[in-house]
């Protein structure tokens, strides 16, 4: 009974995800109208930075553990840099192609919604604190990677650099934001994961994979490394309960979509990253019950 009670705890979880990702497959398959690129302005500009912000502000853990959550996301977002590189070094394929791939996984599609189903508010916030540190680094260094030159505007410009600025602000003088902003910045926040799920959907609908081996052995490294340097460093951090699941989920999760828009305005090989993408999310959805019961208390 308890067996058939996790499994459908499991399920539970999977399904809205599923059923999200699949109204968007449908919507793609249909050729229905849809400008990825209008979804990830609003994406980047908007949604996202509203949800961290109102998440930060709201948070109902403490300041130690999303530091040390911080810690550790960051911890496995520089291990992964170094075994994509080495591995990348290795197979003399290029860098600015493959590795913010390899690097940054997709912890806002799937990621948010699996910690926030699985460990309720707590797996939101940590979630939402592990999407922060993420999207730092991928529109400051994966961006940079992709464009094979560093540029400090780049940085300057994204939104969510001072929506987290100003979520601090409020955290580090113990106040809360006005009723009127914290409501604002909720509804708009809220699109983020019906966006990004509708997005993910579509892309599986239009992307193609080319070049299958390499597509292949590179989300092999995406997936199993991912897993493994997050449950390495949990271990090492001494995370437990949904700090630990939240780290874990969130580094076995599949190739980010934004990787595939920074490798189609860089001319990065994009079609490889495309079918990183598809093989990457279709293996992670087929195996996403075995990693849930792996990190439910």
């Amino acid at each position: 009974m308890q067996s058939l009670a996790l499994l459908g705890q499991v399920f539970a979880i999977i399904a809205p995800v599923l059923l999200c990702t699949g109204v968007g497959y449908v919507w793609g398959w249909l050729r229905r109208p849809f400008d990825p690129g209008i979804t990830t302005a609003l994406v980047s500009a908007i949604a996202a930075p509203c949800l961290i912000f109102n998440a930060l502000t709201r948070l109902e853990v403490s300041a130690a553990a999303l530091a040390q959550l911080a810690a550790a996301t960051l911890a496995c977002f520089v291990a992964m840099g170094v075994l994509g590189w080495v591995v990348l070094r290795l197979a003399h394929l290029p860098a600015h192609s493959y590795l913010p791939a390899l690097m940054f996984p997709n912890g806002g599609n799937v990621g948010l919604p699996l910690c926030f189903l699985a460990f309720g508010a707590e797996g939101l916030a940590l979630g939402i604190a592990w999407f922060a540190v993420g999207a730092v680094g991928q529109f400051t260094v994966g961006i940079n990677i992709a464009a094979g030159s560093f540029a400090i505007g780049k940085l300057v410009r994204q939104p969510i650099i001072y929506a987290i600025a100003l979520a601090f602000v409020f955290i580090l003088t113990g106040h809360r934001p006005p009723v009127w902003l914290g409501r604002t910045t909720e509804i708009l926040g809220n699109m983020l994961i019906p966006l990004m799920l509708l997005s993910l959907g579509v892309s599986l609908a239009t992307l193609k994979v080319t070049r299958p081996g390499r597509a292949a052995a590179l989300s092999a490294l995406r997936l199993v490394g991912g897993f493994s340097v997050g449950l390495a460093v949990a271990w090492a951090f001494g995370l437990a309960g949904a700090a630990r699941g939240v780290l874990i989920i969130q580094s076995a999760m599949p190739v980010a979509i934004f990787n595939y828009l920074f490798a189609l305005q860089y001319k990065r090989e994009p079609a490889d990253v495309a079918g990183m993408i598809v093989i990457t999310t279709v293996v992670s959805f087929i195996s996403l019950p075995a990693l849930l019961l792996y990190v439910l208390p």
